[in-house]
């Protein structure tokens, strides 16, 4: 007991033992250390091999996003999990990191969806709630690599040369036709299904 009240009279008293500009420069050192740590587990949660390291996105969206150009393309740049589902935007990023620590992992543990056939059972309603946090922020995960001002429309299909167009002008933004550019067309089973090919991205 002694032991542990001398232990707390120097923690809670350090500057009678230790000089003030010691415990400053330890202080800062500590600090470093603490972020790098802290952003290296944010980047390692970020990886292609941590998003597919759970069996229910490996077996199912992993496989899809492998048949697309997202995947696969003639220029050899590749969009991973994270690249269209995690904001890279400070702030936004740590928002949705938060969501997924309490609501998604705690799901993955219990077996929420271990199986394909209880992810399938949850497909539509993953879908619609990506497409829904993708509506209100404008695409911005899209944004990151495609821009509209970008584009040279003239080097586009007629048939997306004047949807690109008509976007621009309406107001719409990438989610609203491009439900299908990574993963299987779930907006199939909807009443009402948009007009454009389509799919989901699972977040």
């Amino acid at each position: 007991m002694n032991a542990i009240k001398k232990l707390w009279r120097i923690v809670s008293t350090p500057a009678a033992r230790i000089a003030s500009g010691t415990l400053l420069v330890a202080g800062f050192a500590a600090g470093i250390v603490f972020w790098g740590g802290f952003n290296w587990a944010l980047e390692a949660s970020n990886a292609e091999t941590f998003c597919i390291s759970c069996h229910e996105m490996e077996s199912t969206v992993y496989q899809e996003l492998q048949t697309t150009i997202h995947f696969r393309n003639r220029t050899g740049v590749r969009a991973i999990c994270s690249d269209c589902h995690v904001p890279h935007e400070w702030g936004p990023k740590m928002i949705r990191k938060i969501q997924a620590t309490f609501n998604e992992l705690p799901k993955h543990f219990v077996g929420y969806m271990d199986t394909k056939e209880k992810f399938e059972a949850h497909r539509l309603e993953l879908a619609k709630r990506v497409w829904a946090r993708m509506e209100g922020n404008d695409s911005r995960n899209c944004r990151n690599c495609h821009s509209m001002t970008a584009m040279d429309l003239e080097k586009q299909a007629p048939r997306a040369r004047g949807q690109h167009r008509s976007a621009e002008q309406e107001g719409e933004t990438c989610i609203d036709c491009h439900k299908g550019i990574a993963h299987k067309p779930v907006h199939e089973q909807l009443e009402t299904p948009p007009s454009d090919e389509g799919g989901f991205m699972l977040q």
